[in-house]
């Protein structure tokens, strides 16, 4: 009997690997429709309309809905619904969740993919925000290189709305993390999921009411948000499948 160290080119791999923020990548429509390719596709076609073709839309739906509508509601619209899509909450929801698993798994893959999250939001979704100049809505001008964040600070930075990305990549990267490296339950996941849904509907909603945001960005907000998101997965269920096949397992044979 002795020990043969060999790679198999079946190597088993972690089925939670093969899952995403929403689902199975077995589910191929979802899996081709939140590519990278698509997701980048969309946004660039999102900008190149945004920029021009659909400002009478923006200028038409930018009416600051909740100001006609329920005034009363300004007040619990901007100090709690809206702040649940912020940094102040998001970035410590992410933190406690990669810790935590880091600690569990005695790894600091979990505390990477969170600052992945956080540096792709801040490099990733503010470099748009600077490179497009948009003004904000109560500038009356939807139009891209118009502002510009040296000029106008915070109100020449509106494309995409960085609450709708944090929604999607920051929460959405705290239930990759529980999905696929803790031993969560299918319930518990698909419940965390949706979410993740929610609050991405809240923080477009919320934006959208209170006139903060023109409606192409807080579109452009969720598919830079999903990108980024995306190409964390990617990253991460490729370094490990390489780990995984790289490592030699140990099979007991007949001399």
């Amino acid at each position: 009997m002795v020990a043969e160290s060999q790679t198999p080119s079946d190597a088993l791999v972690d089925p939670r690997l093969a899952k995403g923020l929403l689902g199975d990548p077995s589910r191929s429509m979802f899996d081709r429709l939140t590519s990278v390719p698509v997701l980048a596709a969309a946004l660039t076609g999102l900008m190149l309309l945004a920029a021009r073709p659909l400002n009478d839309l923006d200028l038409f739906l930018a009416k600051r809905w909740l100001y006609r509508v329920e005034p009363s509601l300004l007040p619990f619209a901007q100090n709690v619904l809206d702040r649940i899509a912020g940094q102040a909450v998001c970035l410590p929801v992410l933190a406690v969740v990669a810790i935590v698993i880091a600690r569990r798994r005695r790894s600091w893959r979990p505390i990477v993919i969170g600052l992945l999250a956080e540096a792709g939001f801040l490099l990733g979704v503010g470099s748009l925000k600077v490179l497009t100049a948009r003004g904000v809505t109560y500038e009356r001008d939807p139009r891209f290189f118009e502002a510009g964040f040296f000029e106008m600070g915070s109100k020449g930075i509106s494309f995409p709305s960085g609450h709708a990305a944090e929604a999607v990549l920051i929460y959405g990267a705290a239930v990759y993390l529980i999905a696929n490296y803790t031993g969560a339950s299918d319930r518990l996941v698909r419940i965390l999921r949706w979410v993740v849904v929610a609050i991405t509907i809240n923080s477009v909603a919320v934006s959208f009411l209170i006139g903060w945001h023109w409606a192409t960005d807080l579109v452009g907000g969720v598919l830079a948000g999903g990108l980024v998101l995306r190409l964390i997965v990617e990253w991460d269920r490729r370094s490990r499948r390489r780990a995984e096949e790289g490592e030699p397992r140990t099979t007991i044979s007949a001399a």
